[in-house]
């Protein structure tokens, strides 16, 4: 809903509010193209933003392959279909449960479809929604994403190197704002945390 009601206010019509939640349905990318849009930049600006945010969902299926995989090769449709339901929940929920079992597999397609067919319906009703407010952003809408995002976050702070991690790259995601360009912090936050993770795992060897 807030996804909808900020597309609505950026300047989007419910229709192409709409084919952005069904084609490239990964909330931070959604909100960073309206985002760019509201505050007056260029499509292909929008866009870019929107690619940097959305390539770490490549790194999520790449880390979800041994989870989902079972005895029976899966058919190129149900690969689509796989593709098009990673996202941040999806994975959170598969990585739960061992390797390859029918209860990752489970976690992960339940998780996604839910949150496929609850995402969209809840962006037509706030498209729909939006002329009757006069600044979504007032009512504080456009903080459900991150607060959904640090909801997924918390269980995984198991441990003070984790803990450690997670500060260290926020601390340089929040660093590289007023010098990069939209999406850029975020990657870079990323880099910052695979190197750490390697670093840390050599040294546990």
């Amino acid at each position: 809903m807030s996804f909808g009601a900020i597309a609505g206010a950026s300047g989007l019509d419910v229709w192409q509010t709409q084919a952005l939640s069904l084609g490239m349905f990964t909330g931070a990318s959604q909100f960073a193209l309206v985002g760019v849009l509201g505050a007056g930049g260029g499509a292909l600006a929008a866009v870019l933003t929107a690619l940097l945010l959305g390539a770490r969902n490549s790194l999520y299926a790449l880390s979800l392959r041994p989870f989902l995989t079972s005895n029976a090769p899966a058919p190129w449709w149900q690969l689509l279909v796989r593709a098009q339901l990673t996202i941040d929940e999806s994975t959170a929920m598969a990585i739960r449960y061992p390797a390859g079992s029918r209860r990752a597999r489970h976690a992960f397609w339940s998780t996604g479809v839910a949150i496929f067919v609850l995402w969209n319906l809840g962006t037509l009703i706030g498209a729909l929604g939006a002329a009757a407010l006069d600044d979504p952003r007032t009512l504080g809408l456009d903080a459900a994403v991150p607060a959904g995002f640090i909801a997924l976050l918390w269980p995984r702070l198991r441990d003070r190197s984790t803990i450690a991690l997670a500060l260290v790259s926020a601390a340089v995601a929040t660093a590289l704002v007023p010098f990069l360009q939209p999406g850029l912090p975020v990657l870079s936050a990323a880099l910052v945390a695979l190197v750490a993770e390697r670093v840390l795992a050599r040294r546990a060897a």
